[in-house]
């Protein structure tokens, strides 16, 4: 009912832009300028953890881009997937390398808790990868959203937690839904998140889906680039994914 609601009043409530409040706008020119204008671009968080695959960002969280995402994510402004998606799907690319060949793209988002989808009304990461499927469809691409992975057992609040309280606190904690296999083996995976902070999430879901197709070594798709975990967001804050 909660995701509902917003979805109503946002139709007749003042609009201003998730970015920087300007009246009258979902997303100024602006504060799209920054958040999908610029070129996405590799990052690394330090230290990187095993079995982080390359990562991609859209852009850096700070100024217009943290706020849209905080009014996406925290504050319900549904609307603004639309935007989010779109650099999203840069970052697919420049990830990907292309957007067509080598079978279909399978975005799969890292999962929220179901806590906090529940405090939310929604599941913020499930939306962006949907517009950035439809987003890279409409450039040609063949792509579509697979949310095969789910939480397995509970875990802590991530925020305020260090690099390696994060790998302990997320180890094993995720895994591939019943079926999931038959549909990854059917195209090339991209895991996306909406924020890199330790890389602890995107090093987890990598384990996942590495044991889903029955590998074992840490570095799933070391050396393939099976898997390009991309990110609209780089690692400058710790935020509870």
């Amino acid at each position: 009912m909660r995701g509902w609601w917003r979805e109503i009043s946002g139709l007749v409530l003042p609009v201003a832009c998730g970015g920087c409040g300007r009246p009258r706008t979902e997303l100024c020119d602006e504060c799209c300028t920054e958040l999908y204008g610029g070129a996405p671009r590799r990052v690394r968080p330090v230290p990187e953890p095993v079995g982080l695959p390359v990562v991609h960002a859209a852009a850096a969280y700070e100024n217009a881009v943290r706020a849209v995402l905080l009014a996406h994510k925290e504050r319900g402004a549904l609307g603004l997937a639309g935007a989010l998606g779109k650099a999203l799907a840069g970052a697919v690319r420049a990830g990907t390398g292309q957007v067509g060949g080598g079978g279909p793209l399978l975005l799969v988002p890292v999962p929220s808790t179901r806590r906090a989808v529940a405090a939310r009304g929604h599941d913020p990461m499930r939306r962006i990868a949907l517009a950035a499927a439809g987003e890279l469809r409409r450039a040609g691409a063949r792509a579509r959203m697979a949310a095969v992975l789910r939480q397995r057992r509970p875990v802590v609040d991530q925020a305020g937690l260090g690099a390696r309280q994060r790998l302990a606190n997320l180890a094993g904690a995720l895994e591939v839904v019943a079926g999931g296999e038959r549909l990854l083996a059917a195209g090339r995976v991209v895991l996306v998140d909406d924020l890199l902070t330790t890389g602890a999430s995107l090093a987890e879901a990598a384990r996942a889906i590495g044991a889903a197709r029955g590998r074992t070594d840490a570095a799933f798709g070391s050396g393939q680039a099976a898997v390009v975990a991309v990110s609209p967001s780089a690692f400058e804050i710790n935020r509870n994914c």
